[in-house]
């Protein structure tokens, strides 16, 4: 049958080992890459004929299902083809215990080939075999016999396989295996391949007295070395280094950047520096470094140093890549809580950190467009920025200006003079920044991109070329600067960290509360100033103070109060074009007569006792009796609403008014 089979093909034969699915055949030939392109002709081939598809050589199955096979195709196949068969069989088999060989055994094979060609020479040219055989037989120091032999070996086979027929098959010890308990074995095993990884030596004491006391039978020590070694490697390290040390014993993924251009995609990690630096407040710590770098050019774009890794610091490194080269279409980050805070990657849906709401507000990559990819977590190869991390280690953390204060790479490496010293913050960002520009600028770099050329080199000359979004001053004063709410003072300023910031405009808004955008590390840059509704108002210059005998500022700032003074008069003077003195002759002229007095709607009654009292005219004159009258009984009504005691002896009887 043909050598070429389809999966189908394979399926219908339910060979042991493999799936006998059409399905599971075509996951596993996906999973193990029977379809690379490079084997293709060699390994697979497109399929000739009505249906298309594909068909694989028996080379992509293991040597026990090609033996499977070509056994039954030796069962059903015609005498000649059976024949060819069973010898193409063989000849697999012999090639694949030759290459199990070592070396010396396979030397032995040449020299034995070698012989049996200077035989064959011989007969060519006319000599009888058995002379030829004596005559080679004392050329090569061996005897007729083995020369014998190996024409035997190879009796019938092509010429092309004499190498692989002759090679020594040394059998091995035949002997009994040495005698040992299944418990004792499989408790040294348990012991051996722990995760503190015991020596041999101390589980072998471990597992004699283990046995002495439970009657196991152990073999030598070195015969239970020997079954240790002979356990898979995988197995070994998995058990006694873990997965991670396991992953080592294969072959990283190898990422081609050559298909990105510059800003397209960036990664980005912190790395703490070994140097102990002197801070403005006095305290003595390591610095950390948060920077963006390019993966196309392995270029650096943007970096921030702080006491720790925070979100401040990844939001005002990233603005400053914005800043100056514009908004990538990706970046690459670390899950951590300050890569990942939610001002720069609130909404994500991707997110392995916090909760995702559907009312928190966006962040800053989402907003500005950035495709965000997580790093795996404490994975180095995730991220090549860690490999320009040992560089920083190598060459800036060990620079002479930080001679004392370097504090070595681990707590094993400590220097002589550890802790003698600590730079000053400002001598650290100096060296910092011309390190980083050095090797930017370096050249000879032997990426795949770079070819000799630096990193600055290889940016600049895909960025002169590559589609660039540049941010606008709105994306810029609201996502990459700290905020804090202040509220502005009655000279129109706001005041930040013993800093002064003033505009005109600001007169409108003294008083009131306003929120302030700025660099936390450019103070003395302008700041941008924001109403409390949220809308921008005005961009604020800071006001540097002068030195208390400074002449020439204080004629400066008299100057400028001038201007302004001129300035606000024009204004004024615009508004109120009108004088006082017209706007009071305009007032005089006005008549303004008396306003008549209202006649009362209503009238009361004045009530003597249930009758009421007629009212005086104008006609009539009240006499005193009935004035005094009319007082009394008014008197008498209020003491009687007022209802106590006291108050109503005091009312005169109508009898005794009477008589009297």
């Amino acid at each position: 049958m043909s050598v070429w089979l389809t999966l189908t093909e394979l399926s219908a034969m339910a060979l042991p080992g493999l799936p006998d699915t059409r399905r599971g055949l075509a996951m596993q030939a996906e999973r193990e890459e029977w379809t690379h392109p490079d084997a293709e002709g060699r390994l697979w081939r497109r399929r000739q004929g009505r249906g298309g598809g594909v068909e694989y050589a028996l080379a992509v199955l293991p040597s026990y299902v090609q033996a499977k096979i070509l056994a039954r195709a030796a069962a059903t196949a015609a005498p000649a083809e059976k024949d060819a068969t069973l010898q193409r069989l063989s000849d697999e088999a012999a090639w694949a215990a030759y290459e199990r060989q070592p070396e010396k055994h396979k030397a032995r094979a040449a020299a034995r080939v070698a012989a049996l060609d200077a035989v064959a020479t011989l007969v060519n040219q006319g000599r009888p075999r058995r002379l030829a055989m004596m005559e080679v037989a004392a050329t090569h120091q061996v005897s007729r016999s083995q020369l014998y032999e190996w024409a035997s070996l190879v009796d019938g086979v092509p010429r092309a396989s004499w190498l692989a027929r002759l090679v020594p098959q040394y059998a091995g010890a035949t002997g009994a295996r040495a005698t040992c308990s299944d418990d004792a074995w499989e408790w040294l095993r348990a012991r051996y391949l722990l995760p503190n990884q015991p020596t041999f030596e101390a589980c072998w004491r471990d597992l004699e007295k283990v046995a002495a006391q439970r009657g196991w039978t152990l073999p030598s020590k070195r015969t239970l070395r020997r079954r240790i070694d002979a356990l898979p490697a995988v197995v070994r390290t998995w058990h006694r280094e873990g997965p991670e040390a396991t992953d080592a014993l294969f072959p990283t993924q190898r990422r081609d950047r050559s298909m990105l251009h510059a800003m397209e995609w960036l990664n980005a990690d912190g790395h703490r520096f070994d140097n102990f630096v002197e801070w403005p407040d006095g305290e003595r710590a390591r610095p950390m470094v948060v920077c963006f770098q390019d993966l196309y050019s392995g270029k650096f774009l943007g970096y921030r140093v702080g006491p720790d890794e925070t979100g401040d610091t990844f939001r005002l490194a990233f603005g400053d890549v914005v800043e100056k080269y514009g908004i990538p279409a990706k970046v690459t980050i670390d899950n951590t809580l300050a890569a990942a805070n939610k001002t720069m990657s609130g909404g994500l849906k991707r997110r392995f950190r916090f909760k995702v709401r559907a009312e928190e507000p966006l962040g800053i990559f989402p907003t500005l467009g950035v495709e965000v990819h997580w790093a795996k977590p404490y994975s180095g190869r995730s991220k090549p920025i860690e490999r320009a991390f040992g560089d920083f280690a190598r060459d800036i953390a060990r620079h002479p200006s930080f001679v004392g204060a370097w504090t070595g790479n681990s707590t094993s490496n400590k220097p002589h003079d550890y802790g003698s010293k600590a730079v000053p913050l400002a001598t650290f960002l100096a060296v910092l920044e011309a390190g980083i520009a050095e090797h930017n600028a370096r050249p000879g770099r032997t990426a795949a991109n770079c070819r000799g050329r630096s990193f600055d080199e290889t940016f600049a000359e895909s960025y002169a070329q590559a589609p660039i979004t540049m941010a606008s001053d709105a994306q810029r004063r609201v996502f990459l600067l700290a905020a804090d709410e202040v509220r502005v003072r009655r000279d129109a300023t706001v005041h930040l960290m013993g800093n002064r910031y003033h505009d005109p405009r600001l007169v409108e808004l003294r008083g009131r509360p306003v929120t302030i955008r700025f660099d936390p590390e450019h103070l003395h840059a302008p700041v941008h100033i924001f109403l409390a509704s949220g809308e921008f108002f005005v961009t604020a210059d800071c006001i540097a103070d002068a030195g208390f005998g400074d002449v020439d500022a204080a004629r400066r700032t008299a100057q400028a109060n001038k201007q302004r003074r001129k300035g606000i008069k024009l204004i004024a003077d615009a508004e109120r074009r009108i004088e006082a003195e017209q706007l009071a002759r305009d007032l005089a002229d006005l008549e303004r007569p008396l306003p008549p007095t209202p006649a009362p709607r209503v009238v009361r009654p004045l009530f003597r006792g249930n009758a009421a009292v007629k009212p005086i005219t104008d006609q009539e004159e009240e006499t005193s009796e009935e004035r005094s009258e009319r007082l009394f009984v008014a008197a008498h009504r209020q003491l009687r609403g007022a209802g106590t005691a006291a108050q109503l002896r005091l009312v005169p009887d109508e009898d005794a008014e009477d008589q009297a």
